[in-house]
């Protein structure tokens, strides 16, 4: 029985041609092999041994679109975990969320490729703690409804609370950490929009609405610089003037030539949509 179908060049230069077009995700020549294996396992999976045939399903069949998605959930990386980059987090709460609920307005949150929900819960739990889970919608997205499963049902495994990332006092009020898992408070759950949405996708975008803070962390770092760019540029689209992008801590705007400024604010980093 074949175990792995192999992949040449020119099957890895077509296929990434079309994960990028689908989804942004940019491989690198030096990635073949394991761009392969994932591809191979599930090609095998659906009953293909030739990865030529199973390209050709995935762009021409009409069936392709389905199981597409399904390659895509084999593809995504969903490593994120509670608290990570916590105090732009915190310092985005303070400076750009309190001060519109105190002025009877009701800020509102996306928390792009979200992944298993870590990020998003964790705003939760910051607008909690200042009386202002009401008063702020939070939506959260994810291309992979795999990784949105898991965030709905509030269970994790035990790495989600990392030691490089410890969490406040306060958080044993809405995490219980057992030995085998984490699980959520329910009400931090429910309190989060949770959708589906592809960053390539300007017409699902445009149904989000606008919004003050736009958190897209450690996810610019898997795209090519000219999709990272036009993703920035459609992103900063929904921004509504005044509002913030939020990147990772060791990923940067300026070098694809945002038209957001780069403010600091008590150590923390962010790119403001100038009114």
């Amino acid at each position: 029985m074949v175990s792995r179908l192999p992949i040449s060049p020119q099957l890895f230069a077509i296929f990434s041609a079309l994960i990028a077009e689908k989804v942004g995700i940019h491989y690198e020549a030096g990635d073949r092999e394991l761009l392969g294996d994932k591809i191979s396992t599930r090609a095998l999976e659906v009953g293909f041994d030739s990865l030529l045939d199973y390209y050709y399903f995935l762009r021409y069949d009409p069936a392709g679109a389905a199981e597409m998605d399904a390659l895509i959930e084999a593809l995504v990386v969903s490593e994120t975990y509670f608290f990570r980059e916590f105090v732009q987090i915190d310092v985005a709460i303070s400076e750009f969320v309190a001060p519109r609920v105190l002025a009877g307005k009701r800020p509102r949150i996306w928390s792009a490729a979200c992944a298993s929900g870590e990020e998003p819960l964790t705003i939760a739990m910051l607008l909690a703690e200042r009386g202002m889970l009401d008063k702020v919608e939070l939506v959260a997205s994810d291309v992979s409804e795999r990784a949105l499963a898991r965030a709905r049902a509030g269970v994790f495994s035990p790495r989600a609370l990392r030691g490089n990332a410890p969490p406040p006092p306060y958080a044993e009020k809405w995490l219980r950490a057992m030995p085998d898992r984490v699980t959520v408070s329910d009400e931090l759950v429910r309190a989060v929009r949770w959708r589906r949405v592809n960053l390539l996708d300007t017409q699902e975008i445009a149904s989000l609405g606008g919004f003050d803070v736009i958190v897209c962390r450690n996810v610019l770092i898997y795209f090519h610089d000219n999709t990272a760019r036009w993703v920035v540029n459609t992103l900063s689209g929904a921004l509504a003037p005044g509002g913030v992008f939020l990147v990772g801590v060791s990923e940067s705007l300026l070098r694809l030539g945002t038209a957001l400024a780069c403010e600091e604010r008590s150590g923390a980093f962010f790119y403001r949509k100038v009114a």
